[in-house]
């Protein structure tokens, strides 16, 4: 509750230059998932099974190439950046924290280059070592339960307060979460669901380790909600 609150707070921009960290990982997790499960590379060959290929691709699609509130394609990261535009949060720190990894392709380079807060670097680093596992079952139930199941439930609350207590300076960011509720929360979630039901079969040890690395991933998501309530606290 304390977070939530928080959130509505002049400083909702503190919460905004966390989470496009979380969103920008998403798509990390998203990917190695695509690479994992379908061909990306030349020649084509079949790889895997034909309907976990489309329940991957379907979700990529429209993460990857959603529309904005005019009509625009773009990725769910994109619109979350114009949100962030558009209320006056700082895209700096994303914006080189993404150049720098451009140019050296060095995860902990860019995190030092851009100075991220403990807490969004944890974050992602945890997502890297899910994705560098490169065992698809874990990611797969990591990307469906610590992430796409888990988010469009928390995201109807925020968009209920922000109907009450924002004014039109964060249309984007209120398009952003009705996107998510609506793609994620009528159809990802169901596709990512039958996904990590396809990737983990029968096979208990699978299950066990998907279960254990989604603790994981939870806990970390609340050590980054806790330090963004941390530095909302210390600037009131």
């Amino acid at each position: 509750m304390g977070l939530i609150k928080g959130i509505f707070a002049p400083d909702l921009k503190i919460f905004m230059q966390y989470h496009i960290f979380a969103v920008w990982d998403f798509m990390s997790l998203l990917k190695s998932l695509q690479v994992n499960l379908t061909c990306t590379s030349i020649p084509w060959f079949p790889k895997g099974s034909a309907d976990t290929r489309y329940l991957i691709n379907e979700i990529v699609a429209g993460e990857e190439s959603d529309v904005d509130s005019h009509g625009l394609r773009k990725s769910h990261f994109e619109l979350y950046l114009d949100a962030m535009q558009q209320c006056g949060a700082d895209t700096k720190q994303i914006g080189t924290f993404i150049e720098s990894l451009k140019e050296n392709g060095d995860l902990s380079l860019a995190f030092d280059s851009a100075a991220v807060q403990p807490e969004a670097r944890e974050f992602v680093e945890y997502t890297f070592e899910t994705i560098n596992s490169n065992k698809d079952y874990i990611q797969s139930a990591v990307f469906t339960f610590g992430r796409e199941d888990l988010i469009p439930n928390m995201f109807i609350s925020i968009v209920n307060d922000i109907q009450q207590n924002f004014p039109e300076s964060i249309s984007e960011f209120k398009y952003y979460l009705e996107r998510h509720i609506e793609v994620d929360g009528d159809h990802h979630s169901h596709l990512a669901l039958e996904m990590t039901a396809n990737l983990c079969g029968d096979d208990q040890q699978k299950w066990l380790e998907a279960e254990r690395a989604t603790m994981q991933s939870l806990q970390k998501r609340i050590n980054l909600w806790d330090g963004v309530l941390k530095e909302i606290t210390e600037t009131i």
